[in-house]
């Protein structure tokens, strides 16, 4: 063999592994990919940083090294409410309290008005409530304060346990109504098994402002439902119900170089010297390959969403953070009381459903759910998989790969510029 054409070969080969070594990383994160491995993907990278920075803020605020900056009424930009019970053997509220405002400038913190919902008849049962942290850390802790009726019929959904379908969207709309008064614009609602990236409140921000201009000039709406804060890629695969889409798009892209060089080679000579029977079919398979190794590679790997934000009125999931418009809090606070029964980010998206409401979602995910036990119930269901409970599978692939110092400098540069972007 000529040293040119081994020089070829050797590069060539190396130049393939390392492709497929690279497609095969990225793919390995995707859970819509056949090359998804769930022992790499699910592994906490850039939410370990996190936890630790916010374990650190706690602990000054218990030693009475943190002083929140308090805001004149009326300035605050966002309320910012985290429903919070107890929960035998797992404690996530001080990690995404830490989270949230680890990070954050003093104009920042003094934009938004912080407050913890404990949603208990007797508050006392929740582990944080009695902790100097907690009062520190927020504007308010909320508690029911309530006629004794209604605390009775409080208590009654208490006893009842199980899947909460009746408490827990009391207790959301009870948080939405107490944010409401506080006269922000915007709401945001987390869950307390969370964290939160550094510079989430910029970038949410921007988001929003991005939404209501998107809004405005592609739909010509005023308001939008949500911005969702999080979701997971699990869901944003390929749908069966869109198989024929993707079998109209397949055939194109086989049957346009296929047609191309056939029809070239029955229109020159030379062409046809060289496209014999055997290399057509060899380009047939190969392109077939292709179309078949980008289907297996995951929709999220090859056709990812594009940073910024996007509309989601279909597989978003889950409940971890929203913001609402202060006027959509109300309207949702109403349908929840009307409803009475069910889940609180199923039924927003019936609401959504039924009003033809805009649903926007940033890309990548500002906080990661890092919960591993559900307030409800025990979750190792017919959903469960990978030997990981239902809870744990509620999780943002693309937030593990968020580098830290970049984030902490970008925030740092959006605070030296005084914006949102």
């Amino acid at each position: 063999m000529p040293f040119s054409t081994r020089l070829f070969t050797i590069v060539f080969a190396l130049t393939s592994f390392w492709i497929i070594y690279r497609i095969h990383a990225a793919a390995s994160r995707d859970p819509t990919s056949v090359f998804f491995n769930p022992r790499t993907a699910y592994a906490p990278a850039y939410s370990t940083i996190r936890t630790h920075q916010a374990e650190d803020l706690i602990a000054s605020a218990n030693a009475s090294e943190y002083s929140a900056p308090k805001a004149h009424s009326g300035t605050r930009k966002l309320c910012v409410g985290i429903p919070s019970i107890a929960r035998k053997g797992a404690r996530y509220l001080r990690d995404s309290v830490g989270s949230l405002l680890d990070g954050l400038t003093e104009q920042e913190r003094a934009d938004i008005f912080f407050t913890v919902f404990i949603p208990h008849s007797d508050p006392t049962v929740h582990p944080a409530y009695g902790e100097a942290w907690l009062p520190v850390l927020t504007d308010s802790v909320l508690t029911y304060d309530v006629p004794a009726e209604e605390m009775g019929h409080i208590k009654a959904m208490e006893e009842e346990g199980g899947l909460f379908r009746e408490k827990g969207l009391y207790d959301y709309r009870y948080l939405l109504k107490y944010c409401t008064t506080q006269q922000t614009p915007y709401i945001a609602i987390f869950e307390d098994d969370i964290v939160a990236m550094d510079g989430w409140y910029h970038r949410t921000l921007a988001a929003i402002e991005e939404a209501e201009k998107l809004s405005a000039i592609r739909h010509a709406s005023t308001e939008f439902l949500y911005l969702r804060l999080f979701y997971t890629e699990e869901f944003l695969g390929w749908n069966s119900e869109d198989w024929q889409t993707y079998l109209m798009c397949s055939l194109f892209f086989f049957s346009l170089p296929m047609g191309l060089l056939y029809y070239f080679r029955e229109r020159n000579p030379t062409v046809n010297r060289f496209v014999t029977n055997r290399i057509l079919a060899s380009v047939g398979l190969l392109i077939t390959i292709l179309i078949a190794l980008f289907f297996a590679l995951g929709r999220v790997t090859v056709l990812p969403l594009s940073p910024g934000i996007s509309l989601m009125p279909q597989y978003g999931c889950c409940s971890q953070a929203f913001v609402f418009p202060r006027s959509k809090a109300l309207e949702l606070a109403t349908y929840f009381r009307d409803r009475r029964l069910g889940f609180p980010d199923v039924l927003i998206e019936d609401y959504a459903n039924e009003r033809g409401e805009l649903r926007w979602a940033m890309t990548p995910s500002v906080v990661q759910h890092v919960g591993r036990k559900s307030s409800k119930v025990d979750d190792f269901g017919p959903a469960s998989k990978h030997g990981m409970s239902v809870a744990e599978k509620i999780w943002s692939f693309n937030f593990e790969n968020m580098d830290a110092e970049v984030l902490r400098k970008e925030h740092q540069g959006v605070a030296q510029r005084g914006g949102n972007t």
